[in-house]
């Protein structure tokens, strides 16, 4: 499988102290076309500094209500949930499927001018063996590397 360059920046890593280098985030934002967000379901919502990331880096003026500076880029999620997915139907233990949980990511996607992509979603409960784990970073390359149709997990 041939691989693209992928930058991976790590923020808990990045900034341990929440002070986020807002030039520098914006610089990796507009030097890259495509930005996924790898985290885990988190009390249904984004990890903490990850949303304080969004309230930071995204400005008014820049991100939208001006310039528009992310225009047309495509931004996705791979989240992973200690669940299975059958937790995340309507009739499941959450009562609310991924999709509904990320509204928010997807409705600021759109209020930015970007793109988005589908869902990487993996869930732990559904990886049992090693076949599930190397099937589950097959299809994560896959999805990184724009090759679709991938429209979901299939381990």
């Amino acid at each position: 499988m041939h691989e693209t360059n992928i930058t991976l920046h790590e923020i808990y890593e990045d900034y341990p102290d929440w002070q986020i280098d807002v030039n520098k985030e914006q610089q990796l934002l507009l030097e890259h076309d495509r930005i996924i967000f790898q985290f885990p379901n988190y009390w249904y919502s984004y990890p903490p500094l990850l949303k304080k990331w969004f309230d930071d880096v995204l400005l008014s003026g820049w991100a939208f209500r001006g310039q528009h500076a992310l225009t047309g880029k495509e931004f996705g999620v791979a989240i992973s949930s200690g669940f299975s997915s059958e937790d995340y139907r309507f009739d499941g233990l959450h009562q609310h499927t991924i999709e509904q949980i990320l509204a928010p990511f997807y409705a600021t996607c759109h209020f930015i001018r970007g793109k988005t992509l589908p869902i990487f979603k993996s869930f732990e409960e559904e990886l049992k063996t090693e076949t599930d784990f190397s099937r589950l970073r097959q299809n994560y390359l896959l999805y990184l590397n724009k090759q679709y149709p991938y429209h979901r997990n299939t381990y």
